[in-house]
């Protein structure tokens, strides 16, 4: 059944007046025919049939057109939903969309309205796809530079998923790429790390670094920073540095060898020069050798060379470096004044024949001049206390000497400077009991550590001081008895003669009485008072004791008695 609408449109046709006018027309043309009536219907109704049947196509037409229409609005409305689901949309897009075609009317007008939704979406979807093949692209060069993609074992190639084109997954690549770029920032800082200390290492051994350069990183961009690359580079270097090793040895025995062969013949600076840039790296370790060249085959070769030479040398000098060594020892033993060795027929130049018993004798000589060295350096402080010792002896000496002298006080020129080395030496003579003491102490120190005793020209010193001692206290006791005498005889002199004793031949006073009691006084004056301690000479004159100890005063006691009173009065 037609619908009004419908109806609207076709019977105003069916009463056109054009049709009813070829109606008529027809039926004129079949009256003059002849044409009967059931002719005349049944072409009347294969007409009408005709009509119909171009109804009914194009009903089927604007039906297919229908189905046509409602299909790109289904198709719209899933591809918009399929890109919200791609893309990572929330659903209320979807219904957002699809609420927009209800009541809209005809069907052009809802595909009309999401035909702009589904313009939008697409342009989205594709720039979702634009950023997804940008990161991924990324990657993958970051993962074939690191060799990680592809083949061997590595990580599979990144590809853009289509189905999956959401925020979260953009972000997770993103993160991934961040993750790679900040490996590739490692490895790179990693490579040129390991690049600069192959190209010092192989500068340092005299090599050419642009070897290792062109065989590890030729290819900038396929597995340069790969695990395979570092591990290549880290094994070159490693095997550098065993090279480096291996050549430090040798260069550092090779210098300990010219060194002591340098000492050994007292080669002068001048030839050193040329080899104190080799020298100076004997007790430098590896890392400490970055010369360029250092460490070169050429350099060993020099070193080596110079050692030969050296050698050579040697061979030919060495009665010469025998007698040497040999007078070395002598003159350490004289400084720590150690008693004399005779050992002069052992060492003598002549006394040794072949190389091989001069090396074992100048090995025998380093050892006993090092011992040597060891043992002046351990009675350095003995020594130097020893010989302040002497030399106040000396002025003990000298002090005694000038008392004897009976015209020390006449006025000439240069008499100034005599008191004044008088004055001094009597002050020097005072301290001499506690020079002695500290000496005594330090010596005692040195046997209590070393467990031997300390000798001094063959003599042990501590008996030495001994004797002094002894000496001292003699002396002491001598002046104390001579001075009580001289008390007596200036009492006896002084004393009147007894009135009984009348004889015209009374004995004179002393004539050297006024000498005596002048020396006194004088000795007293010009000593200081007697209070200060006088350095005492050296013991008598025992066997075996040095010269410098001996004491003048079993050859003195028969001189006057001026002298005696005033070297008594310059020790008190």
């Amino acid at each position: 059944m037609l619908s009004l609408k419908l109806r609207a449109i076709l019977f105003p046709f069916q009463m056109e007046p054009r049709r009813e006018e070829l109606l008529h027309e027809l039926g004129e043309m079949w009256d003059e025919i002849g044409e009967g009536e059931d002719d005349r219907r049944g072409m009347l109704q294969a007409l009408e049939e005709e009509c119909l049947n171009v109804y009914r196509a194009k009903v089927e037409q604007v039906r297919h057109h229908r189905a046509q229409l409602r299909r790109e609005i289904a198709d719209s409305v899933a591809e918009v939903a399929a890109i919200c689901a791609t893309i990572g949309e929330p659903p209320t897009t979807v219904q957002t969309a699809c609420s927009s075609l209800q009541g809209t009317g005809s069907l052009k007008e809802e595909l009309g309205s999401i035909a702009p939704e589904l313009a939008e979406m697409r342009r989205r979807r594709e720039e979702r796809r634009r950023q997804f093949s940008d990161v991924t692209e990324r990657v993958n060069r970051i993962q074939q530079e690191m060799n990680l993609g592809g083949g061997g074992g590595g990580q599979p190639r990144v590809v853009a998923d289509g189905s999956d084109l959401t925020l979260t997954k953009l972000e997770e690549l993103r993160a991934y790429l961040q993750h790679l770029q900040s490996e590739k920032e490692s490895r790179t800082k990693k490579v040129a790390e390991l690049m600069a200390l192959l190209h010092s290492s192989s500068l340092v051994l005299g090599m050419d670094p642009r070897e290792f350069s062109a065989a590890q990183g030729g290819d900038q961009t396929a597995g340069h920073f790969s695990d395979a690359a570092i591990a290549r580079l880290a094994s070159e270097i490693e095997r550098l540095r065993e090279i480096k090793r291996s050549r430090m040895e040798k260069l550092q025995d090779l210098v300990a060898s010219m060194l002591e062969l340098w000492h050994l013949m007292d080669t002068p600076a001048e030839e050193q020069t040329r080899f104190q840039g080799v020298a100076c790296n004997i007790a430098a370790s590896e890392d400490e050798i970055t010369e360029p060249g250092a460490l070169s085959t050429a350099s060993i070769r020099n070193v080596e060379a110079e050692v030969v030479r050296l050698e050579t040398l040697k061979e030919c000098r060495m009665k010469d470096l025998v007698a040497k060594k040999y007078e070395e020892l002598k003159e350490i033993r004289r400084r720590a004044r150690l008693p004399e060795e005779d050992d002069g027929d052992m060492f003598g130049a002549g006394a040794v024949d072949g190389d091989a018993e001069r090396a074992l004798v100048l090995e025998r000589l380093e050892v006993q001049i090092s011992e040597a060295k060891d043992l002046e350096f351990s009675r350095k402080d003995v020594l130097e206390r020893m010989d302040k010792w002497q030399a106040a002896l000396e002025e003990e000496s000298w002090l005694e000497e000038y008392s004897r002298n009976e015209n020390r006080y006449n006025v000439g020129k240069g008499t100034h400077l005599v008191l004044k080395r008088a004055e001094k030496a009597r002050a020097l003579v005072g301290k001499m009991p506690a020079m002695a003491e500290a000496l005594t102490a330090k010596v005692v120190a040195w046997e209590k550590e070393r467990g031997v005793k300390f000798e001094y020209d063959g003599e042990v010193l501590l008996e030495m001081l001994e004797e002094y001692g002894n000496a001292r206290k003699e002396k002491e006791q001598e002046r104390k008895r001579q001075r009580d005498q001289r008390r007596m005889q200036a009492a006896a002199a002084a004393a009147p003669p007894p009135e009984r004793d009348a004889s015209p031949v009374a004995r004179q006073p002393p004539k050297n009485i006024k000498n005596v009691t002048r020396t006194l006084s004088m000795g007293r004056n010009g000593g200081g008072g007697g209070g200060s301690a006088r350095k005492a000479p050296a013991v008598s004159s025992r066997p075996g004791t040095p010269s410098y100890l001996k004491s003048p005063m079993s050859a003195r006691r028969g001189g006057s008695d001026d002298t005696q009173m005033l070297s008594s009065d310059s020790f008190e």
